[in-house]
């Protein structure tokens, strides 16, 4: 199955994507823009490029479990994408998959305005990663 997740953003929304295997989550492109109509537009329109059977959608959750901004914002984006594209939408928790990304980006030395460029798409492959995990592990029980 192509699976297809969306690191979303107040100005720039990471898009990554797995093979139909499920094995390879890789880095799509990100989207520079602060409009969240704009941001909708382009994200549906990277889902018909791609054309994948679900989308993970990232749900930054606070860590003490309460409901922010930022969580509501993604869940109206995710409903909205899902009756845009028609697809199945996933809203998976991210907690922490930026701070990943920038580890990640550290490790390799990746700095400046290249590093600005990918960790959110870098952070959309952690959220695809974990999902794909998810899937393997109840897969198996």
């Amino acid at each position: 199955m192509i699976i297809m997740s969306v690191d979303l953003g107040l100005s720039r929304t990471g898009i990554a994507v797995c093979d139909k295997m499920e094995i390879l989550a890789s880095p799509v492109t990100v989207i520079h823009e602060k409009d969240l109509d704009v941001t909708l537009e382009k994200t549906a329109a990277e889902a018909q490029r791609l054309n994948p059977d679900l989308i993970v959608v990232g749900l930054p959750r606070r860590t003490d479990d309460k409901q922010g901004d930022a969580e509501l914002r993604a869940k109206d984006f995710g409903a909205r994408l899902g009756e845009r594209t028609g697809k199945e939408i996933v809203m998976w928790d991210e907690r922490f998959t930026t701070v990943s990304a920038h580890n990640y980006l550290n490790e390799n030395n990746v700095r400046g305005k290249k590093r600005k460029n990918v960790v959110d798409a870098v952070a959309a492959v952690i959220i695809l990663e974990n999902y794909l995990e998810h899937r393997r592990i109840n897969r198996t029980q």
